[in-house]
């Protein structure tokens, strides 16, 4: 299969211009390094009619070029499905009632890393779990993990050990969760490369760990900065005009985004009008910024 890298967002809204530096970034890493291309539609939690659409529309007016179809995971649930149902039948599962109340305030099980799901419901009796069923609690399922830490590589940030749990991989509604839906994905697509921001670090050991457990190899990892507001906090929608439409409305070209976005990336120099073609010609991920990009009102006037 050919290798891949891929950009994969959540359709709930407009992609802002944190998105979209992400997304250039995973087609730099990509293009770059003769591998395909993939955007992935996260669509299993909450979505916005057209935002979709309106995604795929934004990315091409920046010159990011995908490998086709884009995919949807709302189309493949019964193959998350039928993992959970393999994973369940070999005792590799088990179900959970907690609420996240209740595993905020349990006691942490000896030994358990911070924050680790403290172990309620991993060995319940028949008996309990009739009980709990009967009380109309419908159960969320968990992976049974057999390691506490796993470590990962990233080119940006080196090896990175996190901690690994007894982890969601079917939610308490039915639907699979995303640990597990995009462990899947990746290996079903090759992708070998994963570009995103570095606020999903700490993710990165329970899928490598998941996909291990599946028989997958793990992708390499590129964790980036953040783009963050003026204020220091994740840049937002609310941030005002951060969105290309928004910037348009303000005068902005869609040129002028792309090429601060380059600027902030160190592909660009101030003022300058860049292209894609020109970052792909000038990348080199090892001289990428390792602090966060400020996003102030000023940023794409001049």
């Amino acid at each position: 299969m050919t290798a891949a890298g891929r950009f994969a967002p959540s359709p709930s809204g407009t992609l802002h211009v944190g998105n979209l530096r992400t997304a250039l970034l995973a087609w730099l890493f990509a293009r770059t390094t003769g591998r395909a291309f993939w955007i992935r539609m996260e669509n299993l939690d909450r979505t916005a009619r057209g935002a979709d659409v309106q995604q795929l529309a934004d990315l091409a007016a920046l010159g990011i070029e995908w490998d086709e179809p884009v995919s949807y995971q709302t189309d493949r649930l019964d193959v998350y499905r039928s993992v959970i149902a393999e994973l369940t039948d070999a005792g590799e599962t088990f179900e959970c009632f907690c609420t996240r109340r209740e595993i905020l305030e349990a006691p942490s099980a000896p030994h358990a890393p911070d924050g680790a799901y403290p172990g309620t419901c991993r060995n319940l009796t028949d008996a309990q779990r009739a009980e709990k069923i009967a009380a109309g609690r419908p159960p969320a399922i968990r992976l049974r993990a057999a390691v506490a830490y796993f470590t990962v590589s990233d080119t940006q940030l080196g090896e990175y050990t996190g901690m690994v749990d007894d982890f969601v991989i079917c939610r308490g509604d039915g639907i699979p969760a995303y640990n597990l839906a995009v462990v899947i994905d990746d290996a079903a697509q090759g992708v070998d490369q994963v570009v995103r921001g570095d606020d999903l670090l700490s993710s990165a050991p329970r899928q490598a760990y998941l996909a291990t457990r599946l028989g997958h190899p793990p992708p390499s990892y590129s964790h980036v900065p953040m783009v963050l507001n003026n204020k220091h906090i994740r840049l937002s929608k609310r941030d005002g005009a951060v969105t290309l439409a928004d910037l348009a409305a303000a005068g902005v070209s869609t040129a002028t985004v792309l090429s601060r976005i380059a600027e902030s990336l160190g592909l660009a120099d101030h003022g300058e009008i860049v292209d894609i073609a020109a970052l792909a010609s000038r990348f080199d991920p090892a001289a990428l910024p390792r602090e966060p990009w400020i996003v102030t009102p000023d940023v794409f006037a001049g």
